[in-house]
C-alpha cells in the first residue's frame, strides 16, 4: 500500500510519540527525551510507510504483533545513532596497554584466552582500533590468545563494521604508519584488511534483553562509551547488573568520558590509572 503525504502516517500525534516512546524503552533500554521528538517522529513515519501501514495505530500493531520481528530490527537500525571514529578517546586504549592488561595477565592462568568485549559496536571503528593497539602496543600479545566481541542492537551498522569501508573522516585520527599497514585505499575511502577484519566478532545483542546477554560471560574488558547517555536511571542499573555478570573478577569496564558507574551503582570499584579512570568488578565476590 503506497501511503500519500495526506494519510495519518505523515504525522504522530503527542499522544501515539508517548505510547512509542514507552514501547520502545522497554524493548530496547533506550529513552528518547522530547527534545528528540523530531528525530523520532521522522524516523517513525519513514518505518509506517515503509512498511505499507496506514497509520501509526495499524503500524504498532504491526510491532507489537509480528512473530518474526523483522519490522522491529528494522526500526532499531533507524532509531539508533551511530558517530564515532578510529582512536576516539585513545587515551582509554593507551591504558589498556599500559596499565588493565597487565595486572589481567599478572592474574590469568596461562591457556586462558583474554576476552575483550565492546558494545554497542556502531560501525566498527573501537573495536578495530583495539586490535590495531593490541598488534602495536601490547608486546604480550604474542603470548596470549585474545578474542575480541564487538556487538550492536543494529544489524545494518554490524554489517557495515564487517565490511570494514571507512570514510577520510573516520581515519583521520589514526597514525600514519597504521592507516599504510592495516588499510587499503579504495576511491576516496579506506578498507580494513581482511586479515585485521577476521581479528573481530561481530554479533547482534540487545543489552536490554537478559536472556541476549546471558550469552557473554567471563570477559575481562568491556569497552561501553556513551551508550549509557540513551538510558534513564533505571536501564543504566540494570546495564550495570548486566555488566558485572558478564566480567570475570577483577575485569575492567571503560565508559564514556561523560558517563561514571559511581553515579549509577555500587557494584564497581573506581581504579585511577595514569592514564584513565576505569571501572572493576571486584576480586572478591559478596
Amino acid at each position: 500500500m503506497n501511503v500519500s503525504a495526506e494519510t495519518p502516517a505523515s504525522s504522530i500525534s503527542a499522544e501515539d510519540f508517548e505510547r512509542f516512546r514507552e514501547y520502545f524503552y522497554r524493548r530496547s533500554g533506550i529513552h528518547f527525551e522530547s527534545t528528540k521528538r523530531y528525530f523520532v517522529d521522522k524516523r517513525l513515519i519513514d518505518r509506517i510507510q515503509a512498511a505499507g501501514c496506514a497509520d501509526f495505530r495499524e503500524y504498532f500493531s504491526l510491532l507489537r504483533f509480528e512473530t518474526s520481528g523483522r519490522e522491529w530490527q528494522r526500526l532499531v537500525n533507524e532509531m539508533t545513532v551511530n558517530e564515532t571514529y578510529f582512536m576516539r578517546e585513545h587515551y582509554q586504549f593507551d591504558c589498556m596497554v599500559q596499565s588493565m592488561l597487565p595486572e589481567l595477565v599478572a592474574r590469568k592462568p596461562r591457556g586462558e584466552p583474554m576476552r575483550i568485549w565492546i558494545m554497542p559496536s556502531s560501525s566498527g571503528e573501537e573495536a578495530y582500533t583495539v586490535a590495531m593497539y593490541l598488534l602495536e602496543r601490547w608486546p604480550e600479545l604474542a603470548r596470549w590468545d585474545v578474542e575480541i566481541v564487538s556487538s550492536d542492537i543494529d544489524t545494518r551498522i554490524l554489517a557495515q563494521a564487517e565490511a570494514g569501508l571507512y570514510s577520510p573522516r573516520a581515519v583521520h585520527q589514526l597514525p600514519a604508519a597504521w592507516l599504510q599497514k592495516y588499510f587499503t585505499r579504495e576511491g576516496e575511502n579506506w578498507r580494513i584488511n581482511r586479515s585485521l577484519r577476521e581479528v573481530v566478532a561481530f554479533t547482534r545483542v540487545n543489552l536490554n534483553e537478559r536472556n541476549e546477554v546471558a550469552a557473554y560471560r567471563n570477559y575481562d574488558l568491556v569497552f561501553c562509551r556513551n551508550l549509557l547517555i540513551y538510558f534513564d536511571d533505571a536501564s543504566r542499573r540494570r546495564a550495570a547488573e548486566a555488566f558485572y555478570d558478564v566480567l570475570r573478577p577483577g575485569g575492567f569496564i571503560c565508559l564514556g568520558h561523560s558517563e561514571s558507574m559511581s553515579r549509577i551503582s555500587s557494584l564497581f570499584a573506581i581504579r585511577k590509572f595514569a592514564q584513565a579512570i576505569v571501572y572493576q568488578k571486584p576480586l572478591e565476590q559478596a
